[in-house]
């Protein structure tokens, strides 16, 4: 069983899809779609921990740094690339994604919420940097340089011109592996918001 999250994810693949995934962790996502999906699939994970959890599951992931390896793949090479929880960890996240669109057909970017009620309650009542369990870190230890809500990367997708070609807001609990999609005010209520993107025209 994975992530609620992933999940998600998982359904938007098409069977024996090439995937590329960046920033992938210990591979769950990667591992649950060459099993299920047999998809040709890569990845790109910055941690010497999780691309060694990687390989130990047999999956084909290289140690490096998504901002900049991505310039040694052809253009459209993937069917998908994959960029689950880590936008916010990105420097220049309008570059990646013209990146990611660049080398694959379409793109799945996934992130925390920062525009949920609890964090906005939290800041106001507490007037400290909102800690939830999808945002767990104090502000100096954080490895996210960056916050954003849904509608931001909605504004996002205008004005990097991209096409959002799904969306899907939900809502997670023990410890994200389970949870509902959220319809109604996503923005005030979602805990994550997923996206599956593609370039305009």
């Amino acid at each position: 069983m994975i992530r609620y999250d992933l999940s998600i994810i998982e359904h938007w693949i098409e069977k024996g899809s090439r995937v590329l995934g960046l920033g992938c962790g210990n591979g769950e996502l990667l591992y649950a779609l060459k099993t299920k999906k047999n998809v040709e699939e890569r990845g790109i994970e910055k941690s010497e921990k999780g691309v060694r959890a990687c390989i130990e599951k047999g999956l084909s992931v290289i140690q490096g740094d998504i901002n900049t390896e991505l310039d040694d793949y052809p253009d459209q090479c993937f069917d998908y690339v994959i960029l689950s929880q880590t936008l916010q960890q990105v420097y220049e996240p309008d570059q990646l994604i013209r990146s990611m669109l660049r080398i694959g057909k379409k793109a799945v970017v996934s992130f925390p919420n920062f525009g949920h009620y609890r964090i906005r309650l939290q800041l106001l009542m507490s007037g400290y940097v909102p800690v939830t369990e999808q945002l767990p870190y104090q502000w100096y230890d954080t490895p996210n340089i960056r916050v954003l809500t849904l509608k931001d990367f909605e504004r996002f997708s205008r004005n990097v011109d991209f096409r959002i070609l799904d969306k899907v807001a939900i809502n997670t609990r023990d410890k994200d592996m389970f949870g509902t999609k959220v319809k109604f005010l996503p923005n005030l209520r979602a805990t994550y918001g997923l996206f599956l993107i593609g370039k305009k025209g």
